[in-house]
């Protein structure tokens, strides 16, 4: 590959942004930090604005998606519904801490998997960091919990196109429906609950206690703050889920319906003074639009200039080699580019790879599903890896609970490889089934 004066502006304007965007510099947004490399490319000329029209109509449906499921479980918060789950398992495990342990983890998945991975991270690790506090662990005990908390949130949000925004992302531009990409990757996500099980089982083991006096947790109807929107949240679920799988017979985006459904429980949620509604809706993740399309230009912008044809080549040629070799290749690369320049940059960058490689069939599938796992998943490697890990580690922080970089890595590589192995091996067994 020739190295062209437009390559190397486009990879300094997308380091730039890179760096910003994780570094934040004087609290600056993702979204203001992302848009300001989408301007230096289009100042430039490596992008233009017919890009910005094509990127737009991309990511829309993803974004909108995302922000309506982040209203919905920041009101179900403000509720009580999930420190009412989470006090519920601790009292399912009578005292037994590993049991504790791996009840945690499961309720982790079920609220990723329904909600999405940052609003999990962001909602269990104050509630986590709150009961093992009560419950007088040690330090080593509450970072097991806190740990496998932020881990499963990542590794376990494949199901459900809603469950990720790099779901939501990838499925948008390939145009899978709901109910297909269900179909798809819900038997994955089990290999990697399981693998993810095991591994954080086995790393903390020496970590957990062996009991706790669960008499001291409150009940878990004391956590639950308006019990008519308790009742009401459940009704929802079930009418959001089957709206969600009806939605690709009908044909209607799935922002669309989540968004209906947020927009019931913020005007259910503002009869109860005690829920700020104003304060919920301010704060939502609203800068994620300004993000998507200005990280997606950034990441255009490589493809306009070349950067995407050597993967290319190498993800091509990796299809001579059948479909095990494929979903290896695919989902590692994924996996350790997000590690390196983040999941959402990553998604998208391969998205572009994976259409121009022109595959068919089951081959095609593979490389898309494979992408998604690799971009869930190994994101978790390092802490750059996705914005939910920053904000779980600033989370932490503000807890007084430092960890370093070199300690983030160190435990994340080794449970992220195996885990990323199992549920590779996981989508190779299950296309032969369905295909």
């Amino acid at each position: 590959m020739i190295i062209t004066t437009p390559m190397i502006i486009a990879l300094l304007i997308f380091l730039f942004t890179l760096i910003i965007v994780i570094w934040q510099p004087r609290g600056l947004s993702v979204g203001w930090s992302a848009s300001i490399g989408a301007i230096l490319a289009l100042l430039f000329g490596i992008v233009s604005l017919s890009d910005i029209v094509t990127v737009t109509h991309i990511v829309w449906n993803a974004t909108f998606a995302f922000i309506a499921a982040m209203l919905i479980s920041l009101v179900m918060d403000e509720i009580g519904f999930f420190e009412w789950a989470a006090l519920h398992m601790a009292r399912f495990a009578k005292g037994n801490g590993h049991l504790m342990f791996i009840y945690t983890i499961l309720l982790g998945s079920v609220i990723t998997a329904f909600f999405n991975n940052d609003g999990a991270i962001l909602i269990m690790t104050p509630i986590l960091l709150a009961m093992t506090k009560a419950l007088g662990f040690d330090n080593k005990m509450i970072f097991a919990f806190v740990f496998a908390g932020g881990f499963i949130a990542d590794t376990t949000s494949l199901p459900l196109v809603i469950s990720n925004l790099v779901n939501i992302l990838s499925a948008d531009y390939f145009q899978i429906g709901f109910l297909s990409y269900a179909i798809h990757m819900i038997i994955p996500n089990i290999f990697a609950l399981i693998a993810s099980l095991i591994c954080l089982y086995l790393f903390f083991r020496k970590d957990i206690p062996k009991t706790y006096n669960w008499m001291e947790l409150q009940k878990p109807s004391d956590a639950i703050r308006d019990h008519r929107l308790f009742k009401l949240s459940w009704v929802m679920l079930i009418i959001l889920f089957a709206g969600y799988f009806v939605s690709e017979l009908l044909h209607i985006p799935v922002s669309i319906i989540a968004s209906g459904a947020a927009f019931i429980f913020l005007v259910a949620a503002s009869n109860n003074p005690k829920i700020k509604v104003k304060k919920i809706i301010i704060e939502a993740p609203w800068t994620v639009i300004i993000f998507s399309i200005g990280m997606y230009l950034v990441v255009f912008s490589l493809h306009n200039v070349g950067f995407t044809q050597p993967l290319t080549q190498v993800i091509k040629a990796s299809t001579d080699h059948g479909l095990l070799y494929v979903t290896f290749v695919m989902g590692f690369s994924s996996a350790f580019l997000s590690s390196l320049m983040n999941n959402l940059p990553t998604v998208m960058f391969d998205s572009l790879v994976i259409q121009a490689t022109q595959t068919t069939g089951m081959i095609r599938d593979s490389l898309i599903y494979a992408n998604i796992i690799g971009a869930d998943l190994g994101p978790k490697m390092t802490p750059l890896g996705s914005l939910a890990t920053l904000l779980w580690i600033h989370v932490l922080a503000r807890k007084k609970i430092t960890i370093s970089w070199i300690q983030y890595c160190k435990v994340g590589i080794i449970l992220t490889i195996p885990t990323l192995i199992i549920t590779l091996f996981g989508l190779y067994l299950w296309f032969h089934i369905l295909y």
